[in-house]
C-alpha cells in the first residue's frame, strides 16, 4: 500500500530563487511527523507547496498523495482529496462569521452544498464542544479582533470540521502562551487518529511535549539533513541547529 504522502526529490523556487533543493519525505496514516529547522531553511515554503500555493514553482520532483501524483493540482483539488494546511498567520475576514466561513469551506471540500448544509450545524456544535469552545465564537467575524490563541484555535476548528486525511500545521505554536498552546495541542490530539497523518512544522520542542511525533526531521538549506525519533528534538533544544552541525563535524 502506498504511503499517505510521499515527496520525492522535490525542488522548488519562488521568483527564480531556489528554496527546496531535493526534499524527500514519506508519511503513513496514523503517523505524526515534525519538521524543525532555522529561519530561511524552507519550512513554510514546503507547507505552501504541499497545498499548491501558486507563488511557488516546482521545478522537479513529485508529490504523491494516496498514491496519486498531485504535484500539478490546484489547491482546491488537493483540499477535496483531504489535505489541510493550518496557517502560521491566518487572515482576518471582517464581515464574515466563523459559522458562514466554515460552512462555505465544508461545501467547497465536499463539493455538495445540500450535504454541507444538512450536516453542518450538528457537526459544528459537536466539534466546538470537543475543542471546549463557547458557541458564541461561531458568530464572530473570522480572525477580526481575535487574539493569537483564538486565531490558532479557529485553525484547529477548521481542521476538525473538514476532517482531513493529512493535516499540515505550519508553526501553529507561534505566538501562543502556555495555556493557549495546551488547548491547541489537545485539539490536534483529539482530531489525529489511525486514518490521519499529521505534519507539524515548528521551531521549538515545547509543542512536541504535547503533540508527540513518531519522527522528527531537520530541514536545512532546502533539504532534510537529519531524521530521527522524538529524542532528536530534545537534542536540538540543547545544542541548537548549528551547534549540532559543529558537534557532528568534530566527532
Amino acid at each position: 500500500m502506498a504511503p499517505l504522502l510521499e515527496v520525492t526529490d522535490l525542488h522548488a523556487e519562488i521568483d527564480g530563487k531556489p528554496i527546496l533543493k531535493g526534499l524527500s519525505l514519506s508519511i503513513e496514516k496514523g503517523q505524526v511527523h515534525a519538521i524543525m529547522g532555522p529561519n530561511g531553511s524552507g519550512k513554510s515554503t514546503f507547507s505552501n507547496i504541499l497545498l499548491g500555493h501558486p507563488s511557488y514553482k516546482v521545478t522537479s520532483g513529485k508529490i504523491l498523495y494516496k498514491g496519486e501524483d498531485v504535484t500539478a493540482l490546484p489547491t482546491h483539488q488537493r483540499a477535496r482529496r483531504g489535505m489541510f494546511l493550518a496557517f502560521q498567520y491566518p487572515t482576518a475576514i471582517p464581515g464574515v462569521t466563523v459559522a458562514n466561513f466554515l460552512r462555505t469551506a465544508l461545501k467547497a471540500v465536499l463539493g455538495d452544498e445540500k450535504q454541507a448544509v444538512k450536516t453542518f450545524r450538528k457537526l459544528l456544535k459537536e466539534k466546538m464542544a470537543l475543542l471546549k469552545m463557547d458557541e458564541k465564537f461561531a458568530t464572530r467575524y473570522v480572525n477580526d479582533g481575535f487574539s493569537g490563541g483564538e486565531k490558532k484555535r479557529l485553525e484547529i476548528l477548521q481542521m476538525a470540521v473538514l476532517n482531513p486525511s493529512l493535516a499540515i500545521l505550519d508553526e501553529t505554536d507561534s505566538g501562543l502562551d502556555i495555556d493557549a498552546l495546551r488547548v491547541v495541542c489537545d485539539g490536534i490530539n483529539d482530531i489525529a487518529g489511525p486514518e490521519t497523518g499529521v505534519l507539524v512544522i515548528t521551531h521549538y520542542q515545547r509543542m512536541l511535549d504535547y503533540v508527540k511525533p513518531h519522527f522528527v526531521h531537520v530541514l536545512m538549506d532546502g533539504r532534510i539533513g537529519q531524521s530521527g525519533g522524538p529524542e532528536l528534538a530534545l537534542e536540538l533544544e540543547r545544542t541548537g541547529y548549528f551547534g549540532r552541525e559543529t558537534a557532528t563535524a568534530e566527532a
